[in-house]
C-alpha cells in the first residue's frame, strides 16, 4: 500500500526527516546580507499536460481566453529561473495531478502504468520541469492505492501528505514534509521547509479505496504537529502546501475534519511563513491572515486550476542575529496564456498525448439525432435519460433474484457538462466521456419516498425562486446559493414537478410513481454515484440508506460500453420527459 518514501517515514518519522535536507544551487547574498528567494507553486493541473481539450478535440479555449497544462507552466517557470537566478527558486505543486483528462483515465485504466511499468504522462512532465516538491490531492486516491503509489514512485519530486495516516499504526503513510537547502554565497544557507497536507474528504469520496486502509486527520492539529519539528530542524522559512480551500467550509457535514481549511492553519498555527492552497479552483494572487498566536502575517495564494495561473511568492530574508529571518513577502499569480507552450514538453507529451487522442476519437455509435447537455440544467432532456437508462438497467439486472428485486428502481444523475452533444450520426468515446466528465462508480441503495422526496427537495435549492409571471432569466435562474450544476440532481423513474414559485423545502410537487402519489413508507432501490452515496454533495439520507450494489463499475465506462453494444443510441428507446419546472402548476418552459 505505501511508497518506499511512506515507509521510511512509517518506520521512523522524526530520524527520516532529518535525512530530507536537500542541496539547491548557489544564491547570492545581495548588500546588507538580504537575500530574495521566489517560490512558484502550481496547483489541482487535473491531468492538463498540454494546451488541448480532448473532449473538443481543439486546442483549449474558454471565455476569458485561458490556457492551460504544464506545458504552458513550464515555460513560465524557465522564465522566473532565468530571470531570478535558478537557485534562488523553488517549485511546488498543492495536488489534484493523476486524474481530470482522458489523459490521465488512458494511463489509469486502459493502459495502466501499474500493468505496463510506462512512466505516468504527469511524472513525466514534472520530473522535466523540475518540481522541488508535490502535495496529494484528494484525486489522487480515484484510482486506487497501486497506482498512487506507482506514480509516487515513478515522481523525482517528493510526494507529500502529513495528514494520510496508516488506519493500523496511525503514522504517516507519505513523506509529511521537506527541507530543501539553498546555498548562500559566503553566508549560512537558506533552509526552506515544507509541510503538504491533503484533504480529509477522501475518507468519503474515495471510501472504497482507502477505508480500512488510510485515515486523514485535521489540517489544523497535524500542522500543530509537524511545523515545530521542521522548525527544530533549521528551517529559516516554513510554507504549507495544502489542498484544501481557504474559506474554512466543508462540502460534507461535521463527522470529518473541515475540508477548506487552509486560511485556519493559517490562522492557529504559529510559524508558518506562507500556504500555497488549491482544491478550490480559485485564482488568489495573495492574501494575508493574522496568526493568532503571534500576530503575524501569514500569506496565502491559490494559482486557479489546470495550469492556468502560477503562483510567484517573493520571500526578502536579512540575518539577523547569524540567522536568516523573513522581513518581506508578496505574491501574485501569473496568466500562463501570455507565454508559448515549452517545446520541450510537447515532445516528451506527444506519444501518450497521441495514443489519448486515438482513443477518445473512437466511434462506439451511431445516434439517431444531435442529443445536447446545454438545456439540461433546467428541462429534463434526453441526453441525460442516456445516463439514467444505462444506470437503471445496470442496478436493475443486479438485483434480480436478490430480495430487492420486486422494488422499482429509480435512477439520480446531475448535469455535469452543458457543452456536452451526441452529434447525430457518429458517436465516439470522446462524446460520451464529455458527457459524463468524472471517474465514478455505479451503487445501488434502497429508500423511501420521504427519503426521496426529502432529497429531491435538497436538490431543488439549485433553483432561484421566481414569482408566477415574472421573467424567466436564465443567467439567474439556476446555481442558487453557489450550487454547482454535479450538485442538482435529477430522479428518473418517477414523475414530479420543481415549484420554483415556493421556498427551498416546499418545492417538489406531484410525486408519482406509475401515476399513483409516492407512499413516505414506500421502498425503491436508487441508482446513484460513488461520490454522492459517500456524501459528496451532503444530500439527505443517500449516505446511510442500505447499499444493495456495489460492483465498482465506473459510470463512464458502462456508458461506453452500452453505446457499443448497442450501436445505435435513439431517444425513442430511453428519452422520457418526467419532471418540469413549474409556478403554481403552470410550466415553466
Amino acid at each position: 500500500m505505501y511508497s518506499a518514501t511512506g515507509r521510511a517515514v512509517i518506520a521512523g518519522a522524526a530520524v527520516a526527516a532529518l535525512g530530507l535536507l536537500a542541496a539547491a544551487t548557489p544564491a547570492s547574498a545581495n548588500s546588507g546580507h538580504t537575500v530574495t528567494i521566489t517560490v512558484m507553486a502550481s496547483s489541482d493541473i487535473h491531468g492538463n499536460a498540454l494546451n488541448w481539450d480532448y473532449y473538443k478535440n481543439a486546442e483549449f479555449d474558454d471565455s476569458a481566453h485561458n490556457d492551460v497544462g504544464l506545458a504552458k507552466v513550464s515555460t513560465m517557470v524557465k522564465q522566473i529561473r532565468a530571470d531570478r537566478g535558478a537557485g534562488h527558486t523553488l517549485l511546488f505543486d498543492s495536488g489534484d495531478t493523476i486524474q481530470g483528462t482522458p489523459l490521465d483515465y488512458y494511463y489509469a485504466k486502459v493502459e495502466p502504468i501499474t500493468q505496463t511499468g510506462e512512466t505516468h504522462p504527469m511524472a513525466k512532465a514534472m520530473n522535466a520541469i523540475g518540481y522541488d516538491a508535490v502535495t496529494l490531492g484528494n484525486h489522487e486516491f480515484n484510482y486506487g492505492l497501486p497506482l498512487l503509489a506507482a506514480w509516487v514512485k515513478q515522481m523525482k519530486a517528493p510526494v507529500l501528505g502529513a495528514n494520510a495516516v496508516s488506519a493500523k499504526t496511525g503514522l504517516p503513510a507519505y513523506l509529511p514534509f521537506v527541507i530543501k537547502t539553498m546555498k548562500v554565497t559566503g553566508e549560512k544557507p537558506i533552509k526552506v521547509g515544507v509541510l503538504g497536507l491533503t484533504n480529509p474528504g477522501i475518507a468519503i469520496w474515495d471510501k472504497a479505496n482507502v477505508e480500512g486502509k488510510l485515515r486523514f486527520l485535521d489540517l489544523v492539529d497535524t500542522a500543530k504537529k509537524w511545523v515545530p519539528v521542521i522548525r527544530s530542524l533549521g528551517a529559516d522559512v516554513v510554507l504549507v502546501t495544502a489542498h484544501a480551500g481557504d474559506n474554512g467550509l466543508s462540502s460534507y457535514g461535521t463527522d470529518l475534519p473541515v475540508e477548506n481549511a487552509a486560511a485556519l492553519v493559517a490562522q492557529k498555527v504559529p510559524g508558518i511563513d506562507a500556504v500555497l492552497f488549491g482544491h478550490a479552483h480559485n485564482d488568489v494572487p495573495q492574501r494575508f491572515v493574522t496568526n493568532e498566536v503571534t500576530g503575524k502575517q501569514v500569506l496565502l495564494t491559490e494559482p486557479s486550476k489546470w495550469g492556468q495561473r502560477l503562483s510567484v511568492v517573493d520571500f526578502t530574508l536579512a540575518k539577523q542575529r547569524g540567522a536568516w529571518t523573513v522581513t518581506g513577502k508578496s505574491s501574485t499569480t501569473l496568466n500562463t496564456n501570455t507565454v508559448p507552450e515549452d517545446p520541450a514538453i510537447v515532445a516528451l507529451m506527444k506519444d501518450q498525448h497521441d495514443k489519448t487522442v486515438g482513443y477518445v476519437n473512437r466511434v462506439i455509435a451511431q445516434s439517431k439525432e444531435q442529443l445536447s447537455a446545454a438545456e439540461s440544467p433546467y428541462k429534463d432532456t434526453p441526453i441525460l435519460d442516456y445516463i439514467q437508462k444505462v444506470q437503471t438497467d445496470l442496478v436493475s439486472k443486479a438485483v434480480a433474484g436478490t430480495p430487492d428485486a420486486s422494488l422499482p428502481v429509480l435512477s439520480i444523475a446531475a448535469p455535469f457538462s452543458r457543452t456536452a452533444v451526441f452529434p447525430a450520426g457518429p458517436v465516439s468515446v470522446r462524446d460520451m466521456a464529455g458527457l459524463y466528465v468524472y471517474d465514478n462508480t455505479l451503487l445501488g441503495v434502497k429508500m423511501t419516498g420521504a427519503q426521496i422526496k426529502d432529497y429531491l427537495e435538497y436538490s431543488a435549492k439549485y433553483f432561484a425562486q421566481v414569482a408566477p409571471g415574472a421573467p424567466i432569466d436564465l443567467a439567474t435562474l439556476t446555481n442558487a446559493a453557489g450550487t454547482p450544476d454535479y450538485n442538482y440532481d435529477q430522479l428518473s423513474g418517477v414523475t414530479y414537478d420543481v415549484d420554483i414559485a415556493k421556498p427551498v423545502g416546499q418545492r417538489i410537487v406531484n410525486l408519482s410513481y406509475q401515476g399513483t402519489p409516492v407512499a413516505a413508507d414506500q421502498q425503491f432501490v436508487v441508482a446513484v454515484n460513488n461520490y454522492r452515496q459517500s456524501g459528496g454533495g451532503g444530500f439527505p439520507h443517500v449516505s446511510t440508506a442500505p447499499v444493495v450494489y456495489n460492483a465498482q463499475v465506473e459510470i463512464r465506462q458502462a456508458l461506453i460500453e452500452y453505446a457499443t453494444a448497442s450501436g445505435t443510441i435513439d431517444p425513442a428507446t430511453f428519452a422520457e420527459a418526467n419532471w418540469k419546472l413549474v409556478r403554481d402548476g403552470v410550466p415553466v418552459f
